[in-house]
């Protein structure tokens, strides 16, 4: 196949790989309209399942993914003064020009064409195959057919801004501050030995009544810094100043797509779907998609029914994430709800963030019915376990006493 990928971020560079590992005499191009090493975003995290499904396609991009990464496997929750710390799964943050490096090198390594500062526009496609879209939430390929595509785009309700820092976070860590004008709140992680990123979050009115959205950087910078002292230890923020010295607060955008292909374009990551970023899977999303893709493409010699069998396998594990999604938005947008609560109780409910039921129950009661199951849960599985030890030690004294 000829194959142009539009747009040069993890999904297009892991999809090309996947193809030429699975076919070298495939023709593949990638097209970035920025120059190589401009990418914007600090870091990214994903967890130990995405390493183990790199390992499964391609373990040499595993590996190097892996040994440019930290790790870590406990959380801390900061709120006013008082603190609380979990342990929990093992994460990964990765420094997003890093990890595409490494894809950029490992898909050059292959034979494919990965060309910079070359603009691919909706009305003027490359004579390809196949082309997919993975330019992005502000895909113009998607946009250039929105109707067959069926994209919908809900605007979430506060604000978030994407920030770097040069403190390196040992867990990750939560930090909510209250102010005069309403909480504010950072998620922040580290992605190497030298950074981090910290994504800072509030409700609008918070951010018209500090002054954040009239603020120039340098000054808006300053603010943050001092509300969140206490974790950053004297380290600064570094931003990203728009042509007119501003700062790029975003609201958040859920896109979704009623069709993922159109004719010979296919979406792929953002282009396609995107996730709230408090739930941390935009990148593994994105790198799950390619691997349905390719293997689809693979399976099936008829491309239309390879696309047909991608999207409808990429919708439906996207539904539980989506969900989750989207109760994870609208928790920290229910903050006022959780906040007073003890910090155990508040973090413990931080995580249960994706539940259907909890903005239906009052939380100290979720708390404690979810704590209780947890319990009869922890019996059930301990029962499980001693269920044939027990009867193998009946058996032997029923013989036993036989004899």
């Amino acid at each position: 196949m000829k194959i142009a990928c539009v747009g040069g971020g993890p999904a297009s560079l892991y999809f090309s790989i996947l193809m030429k590992r699975q076919d070298p005499s495939h023709d593949i191009t990638v097209h970035e309209r920025n120059p190589a090493g401009s990418t914007y975003g600090w870091g990214v995290t994903y967890w130990s399942e995405l390493l183990d499904k790199l390992r499964e396609n391609d373990p040499e991009t595993a590996l190097a993914i892996s040994e440019n990464s930290v790790n870590w496997n406990s959380g801390v929750a900061h709120v006013r003064d008082r603190s609380t710390v979990q342990p929990g799964d093992e994460g990964f943050g990765i420094g997003r020009r890093r990890l595409l490096e490494l894809l950029a090198g490992r898909a050059r390594s292959l034979g494919v064409r990965v060309e910079y500062e070359h603009e691919i526009t909706a009305d003027d496609l490359p004579a390809a195959d196949l082309v997919v879209a993975g330019d992005g939430v502000n895909s113009a390929l998607r946009e250039r057919h929105a109707g067959q595509f069926g994209s919908e785009v809900a605007l979430g309700r506060n604000a978030y801004l994407w920030l770097g820092t040069t403190k390196v976070f040992d867990a990750f860590t939560f930090s909510f501050q209250e102010t005069g004008h309403g909480w504010i709140w950072a998620y922040a992680y580290a992605f190497s030995d030298e950074q981090s990123t910290c994504v800072i979050e509030c409700a609008p009115q918070t951010l018209s009544g500090l002054g954040l959205d009239r603020l120039g950087e340098a000054d808006g910078l300053a603010l943050l810094e001092k509300l969140f002292a206490g974790i950053l230890d004297g380290h600064p923020l570094i931003g990203r100043a728009e042509e007119d010295g501003t700062t790029q607060w975003l609201h958040f955008r859920t896109l979704t797509n009623r069709a993922w292909h159109h004719g010979n374009v296919v979406l792929l990551g953002d282009a396609a779907h995107t996730t709230h970023y408090s739930i941390g899977a935009g990148t593994t999303l994105a790198l799950e998609d390619a691997i349905c893709l390719a293997d689809a493409l693979g399976a099936h010699p008829q491309t239309e029914a390879a696309l047909a069998v991608y999207e409808r396998r990429r919708k439906s594990d996207l539904l539980r994430l989506q969900s989750a999604a989207r109760h994870s938005a609208q928790w920290y947008e229910n903050i006022q709800r959780y906040i007073d609560l003890p910090p155990e109780q508040m973090f413990a409910l931080l995580g249960q963030r994706h539940s259907p039921l909890l903005p239906y129950v009052p939380p100290q009661l979720y708390y404690r019915l979810d704590r209780a199951a947890g319990r009869l849960e922890a019996l059930r599985r301990l029962k499980r376990w001693l269920g044939p030890k027990l009867a193998r030690t009946s058996q032997s004294r029923t013989l036993a006493a036989r004899k």
